[in-house]
């Protein structure tokens, strides 16, 4: 349970955890809390299920994960994916993006510089337009959403 008298069922779960004595652990609790179950299967619990549970579900979960498995109520599961996917669209991937061209490359450099579009078809001798397509392009394979972090993540990832 996550709320015991002396700790709670998460500081338990950290405990035996850092002692490396958990066992294949199952939180059953009240508590319909992403957080908590966020920090219970983090903690090293493999099953999260609530009170609500029929005997069959308990009886189910404590099987699978006596066997090693794993198992979250679905209907906390759901929840938990649906959440991740709103969430997704706020993460910036670290993953190394699309090679860039080389005029890319050079326009990122100028971005990085402080240039704006006009400044940079200027410097290039190329229509304003253009340059607007390169950074849509840019911001697009870097997985950024506007022109700063785009620089960021190319300092980031050594780009520039």
């Amino acid at each position: 349970d996550m709320r015991m008298p002396v700790m709670s069922g998460l500081e338990a779960l950290q405990e035996l955890s850092r002692a490396g004595v958990l066992p294949p652990t199952i939180i059953l609790t009240t508590f319909d809390d992403d957080q908590l179950v966020l920090a219970g299967l983090k903690a090293g619990a493999k099953g999260y299920l609530l009170k609500d549970v029929s005997l069959e579900q308990l009886v189910g979960a404590i099987r699978a994960v006596a066997a090693g498995g794993s198992l979250v109520q679905p209907a906390v599961t759901q929840r938990l994916l649906s959440g991740l996917e709103h969430m997704r669209n706020d993460f910036v991937s670290l993953d190394r993006p699309d090679p860039l061209t080389d005029r890319e490359t050079e326009i990122l450099r100028l971005m990085a510089s402080g240039f704006s579009n006009k400044e940079i078809a200027n410097s290039l001798g190329v229509a304003e337009g253009t340059i607007k397509n390169h950074v849509s392009n840019i911001l697009s394979k870097l997985g950024v959403r506007d022109r700063t972090r785009a620089v960021l993540k190319a300092f980031e990832l050594q780009l520039v």
